[in-house]
C-alpha cells in the first residue's frame, strides 16, 4: 500500500486545530463546553484527511471505494460476530452499573431516555462513519502490513485519543484522568475496534456498528466509569485471539 499514516495522523490533526481553538471560546447554553464544535466536529475530521488523501493517490475512484466500505457487512461471514458487534458494549456497561449499585457507588449516571435509543443510534453512527473511515478504514491496514494488531491498536489508541484531550480539559476533568484515565479508555476500545475488524473479514461495517454501540450505551452510563471492565476485555480479547493479528482464536 502507498498510504502514509504519519501523514494522515498529521492531516487529522490539522484540520482538528482549528476547532479546538474555538471550542476554548464558543459556548451553547445547556451543553457541555466545546461538544458541539470540538468533539462532534472532530469526529469528521479523519473521514476528511483519508478522503483527501486517498483522492491524491487514486482520484474520485479510490474515494468512492472508500465510501463504499462503510456499507461492507458482506465482509461478515460468520454472523455469529454480530453478537459481540451490538451487545457487547452494552453487557459491558450494564455489568458495571449493577456493580457499582451492589458496591453502593453513586453512579455517574447520563439524561439520556431508553426511547431515545434510535435515534442515539442514527447520531452515532454517523459520527462513527467520520472516525472509522478514517482510523480504520484509511491508516489500520498499512500500519498491520508492518506491526502486529496489538502495536497497532495501541498506536492507533494513543493517536486517537489525543484528539480528546482538548475536550476533556474544557470539561475541566482532572489531569490525573487525562493523563492516564483518556489512553487506558481510547487503547482499550482500539483493542477492541481491531478485533471486531480482524475477525469479521476486516469489516468498516462491524467497526462503525460496534463503536456506535459503544456511544450509545455510554449515553446511560459515563465512560470513565466503565474504564475497568473495557480495560480487562481487551487483555481477554488479547490473550484468547492473540497479539499478532487479534482474529486466531487460541482455542478454536
Amino acid at each position: 500500500m502507498n498510504r502514509s499514516p504519519l501523514k494522515f495522523f498529521l492531516l487529522t490533526y490539522a484540520l482538528a486545530t482549528p476547532l479546538w481553538v474555538i471550542g476554548f471560546f464558543v459556548e451553547v447554553p445547556g451543553l457541555p463546553k466545546n461538544s458541539h464544535i470540538t468533539d462532534f466536529g472532530l469526529a469528521f475530521c479523519p473521514l476528511i484527511a483519508a478522503s483527501i488523501l486517498v483522492y491524491r493517490e487514486a482520484g474520485g475512484g479510490g474515494v468512492r471505494r472508500l465510501l463504499s466500505r462503510v456499507f461492507d457487512h458482506r465482509r461478515i461471514r460468520k454472523k455469529i460476530w454480530y453478537v459481540p458487534i451490538i451487545f457487547l458494549m452494552p453487557l459491558l456497561y450494564l455489568l458495571t452499573y449493577l456493580g457499582m449499585r451492589l458496591m453502593g457507588l453513586q453512579i455517574p449516571g447520563q439524561t439520556a431516555s431508553f426511547l431515545m435509543i434510535p435515534l442515539l443510534f442514527v447520531l452515532y453512527f454517523a459520527l462513527a462513519i467520520g472516525e472509522e473511515v478514517g482510523w480504520m478504514g484509511y491508516a489500520v491496514d498499512p500500519m498491520q502490513e508492518r506491526w502486529s494488531a496489538l502495536t497497532t491498536a495501541i498506536i492507533l489508541g494513543v493517536v486517537s485519543g489525543i484528539g480528546h484531550a482538548p475536550s476533556l480539559v474544557q470539561e475541566d476533568f482532572s489531569l490525573t484522568y487525562i493523563a492516564v484515565g483518556l489512553p487506558l479508555t481510547a487503547i482499550g476500545f482500539r483493542i477492541l475496534f481491531v478485533w471486531i475488524y480482524n475477525s469479521t473479514g476486516r469489516s468498516l461495517f462491524a467497526v462503525i456498528v460496534f463503536h456506535a454501540m459503544s456511544n450509545v450505551s455510554s449515553a446511560f452510563i459515563s465512560t470513565v466509569a466503565g474504564i475497568p471492565l473495557i480495560a480487562v476485555t481487551a487483555v481477554i480479547v488479547t490473550f484468547l485471539w492473540g497479539s499478532r493479528t487479534l482474529a486466531r482464536y487460541r482455542y478454536a
